[in-house]
């Protein structure tokens, strides 16, 4: 085990908000060992639990706010950090209202990048992970915004799927001003969601036949 996964926190997702699983511990592990929080203003996008923030705070970063859509997420957030005493600010937004609180020394984002049949609707968990047929739909509004969000000579750090193409990513990145580059990946066997879908993702062309395995990476952008 790592450091990070030994000294990984507990937290408890309510009804409709996602619970910590292995993108957000790889993504936790990846900042941590970065030893970039530290004395940082942090944004935790997409908070959902809290558990990036939290991270954050414990880390030792300066500040930390997060954001997030649903207010479910909101209240779960808050309780988490209430209760392992971390403080962290959190809000019910998206990227525009956190880029009028920013901007800030490092980014964290574990985006809905989940290639879905239509794009995300309504309220429900499945706003976790959703995100249109090429699993997009946030990663590449955080891509646009990113320049806004992180404070010169930052960084981000964004987790995804090989399936929503990291490629994408990582050229949206450097056409905005960012040096990107992988910085950790793991493979994982899919999960629930993942083997719910996969006859359609099998059809769509984008697993192969009988394919049940992904591999996650966490993207480090640093800003120049």
């Amino acid at each position: 085990m790592t450091t990070t996964e030994n000294r990984r926190i507990s937290v408890t997702a309510s009804a409709g908000v996602y619970q910590p699983q292995h993108d957000s511990w790889l993504l936790a592990e990846c900042a941590v060992d970065s030893g970039l929080l530290a004395g940082a203003t942090v944004l935790d996008m997409c908070t959902g639990s809290g558990f990036l923030a939290i991270e954050a705070a414990r880390a030792g970063a300066r500040t930390v706010l997060a954001f997030d859509i649903s207010s479910a997420a909101v209240d779960c957030a808050e309780r988490n950090a209430a209760a392992l005493g971390e403080v962290i600010d959190v809000r019910c937004g998206s990227f525009d209202e956190a880029r009028e609180a920013g901007p800030f020394d490092v980014v964290l984002c574990n985006p809905p990048y989940v290639p879905s049949e239509s794009a995300p609707t309504g309220d429900g968990v499945h706003r976790a992970w959703d995100a249109g047929t090429h699993g997009r739909s946030v990663l590449d509004p955080l891509c646009e915004r990113a320049e806004a969000l992180v404070s010169d000579s930052g960084s981000m750090f964004v987790v995804q799927s090989e399936y929503s193409d990291p490629s994408v990513t990582l050229e949206k990145l450097r056409a905005h001003g960012f040096v990107a580059d992988i910085q950790m990946s793991r493979s994982i066997d899919f999960g629930p969601v993942m083997q719910e879908r996969a006859d359609w993702l099998e059809r769509s062309g984008l697993i192969e036949p009988g394919q049940r395995a992904e591999t996650l990476v966490v993207i480090r952008a640093d800003k120049q």
